[in-house]
């Protein structure tokens, strides 16, 4: 079955670094976009950044750009998330995803079939 496995969360400080992964099993990795997603307590879950299958579309919320970065290694079925110059804000729960439609770059859960089980990011001030 499909499986998507986060890691890399955990605390910084603001305008710190962290970089996130997920293991994806299960599945013809290389064959389906990817995002990343994000949902702090009492908010809706956002999208954060969307990958295309090869890699060569990359989408981003606003709130983000210039900021995150996402990538993928379609050799190791592993996704990233790096991101840079972290805001308190940035505080969530944040969730990979895979989509098989072909909306996946409007960022919306509705669009992704397979969730991960997330990864807490801290950013304090």
């Amino acid at each position: 079955q499909v499986q998507l496995v986060e890691s890399g969360g955990g605390s910084a400080q603001s305008g710190g670094s962290l970089r996130l992964s997920c293991a994806a099993s299960g599945y013809t990795y290389s064959s389906y976009c990817m995002g990343w997603f994000r949902q702090a307590p009492g908010k809706e879950r956002e999208g954060v950044a969307g990958i295309h299958s090869d890699g060569s579309f990359t989408y981003y919320a606003d709130s983000v750009k210039g900021r995150f970065t996402i990538s993928r290694d379609n050799a190791k079925n592993t996704l990233y998330l790096q991101m840079n110059s972290l805001k308190p804000e940035d505080t969530a729960m944040y969730y990979c995803a895979a989509s098989f439609g072909r909306k996946w770059w409007l960022l919306v859960p509705h669009e992704y079939n397979f969730w991960g089980q997330g990864t807490q990011v801290t950013v304090s001030s």
